[in-house]
C-alpha cells in the first residue's frame, strides 16, 4: 500500500518511529503526573511534618513526635536531615527512592528503625542544635562516639510504645 502511493516502506518506518516515541513519552509522563500527583510527592520537598505521613506507616512516629517535647521547636526535616541544602535534597531523593521502593515491594522492616546513616545526621543534628549547650559536658562526661539518643531517645518521639524500641548498646556500638 505505502508502494501504491509512492512511499517505501522505509519513510513509512521513519515516520512511525518519531510517533512511537511520543507516544511513550506522553504514556510515561502521564503515569509520573499521576504517581506524583498521587503520591503527594512535591509535598516532601517541603518542611511539612504531614508530608512524612502520606506513607501511612509513618502514623504512629508522626503521632509519637506530636506529643514529645521537641513537637514545638523542631519538624522532621530539623532532626531527620543534613542542614545543607544540597545535601538535605540528595538524602531527600535517597530517602524517598529507598523508602518508596521499600514500601512499593513490602520489604520494610517493622518497626521502623532509622539506619546507620541516619542516626549519623540526627547526631549531627543534636550537635548543631544543642551544641553549645552540652559542649563542656560532652567534654567531660561522654565520649564522642555516644549517640544523644542513648540518653535522650525519647525527646524526638516521646516514650517509646512499639515504634521500635530503645537502641541496643550492641547495636550502637557495632554502628549498624
Amino acid at each position: 500500500m505505502a508502494e501504491e502511493s509512492g512511499e517505501s516502506p522505509h519513510s513509512v518506518r521513519r515516520l512511525w518511529l518519531p510517533v512511537s516515541f511520543a507516544a511513550a513519552l506522553g504514556i510515561l509522563g502521564g503515569l509520573g503526573g499521576y504517581t506524583l500527583r498521587y503520591a503527594e510527592g512535591l509535598s516532601y520537598l517541603s518542611r511539612d511534618p504531614e508530608a512524612c505521613v502520606n506513607c501511612h506507616i509513618m502514623q504512629p512516629q508522626f503521632d509519637a513526635w506530636q506529643k514529645a517535647s521537641h513537637h514545638a521547636v523542631a519538624v522532621c526535616v530539623d532532626c531527620h536531615l543534613p542542614e545543607s541544602f544540597f545535601y538535605k535534597y540528595y538524602t531527600k531523593a535517597e530517602n524517598g527512592y529507598r523508602h518508596g521502593k521499600l514500601f512499593t515491594t513490602q520489604t520494610f522492616r517493622e518497626p521502623i528503625e532509622i539506619g546507620k546513616a541516619g542516626r549519623k545526621i540526627l547526631q549531627e543534628n543534636c550537635i548543631r542544635c544543642h551544641g553549645e549547650l552540652t559542649h563542656n559536658i560532652t567534654m567531660m562526661s561522654h565520649d564522642e562516639s555516644t549517640p544523644c539518643v542513648k540518653c535522650h531517645a525519647t525527646a524526638g518521639h516521646g516514650q517509646r510504645l512499639g515504634l521500635g524500641g530503645p537502641l541496643r548498646s550492641a547495636e550502637l556500638n557495632s554502628g549498624k
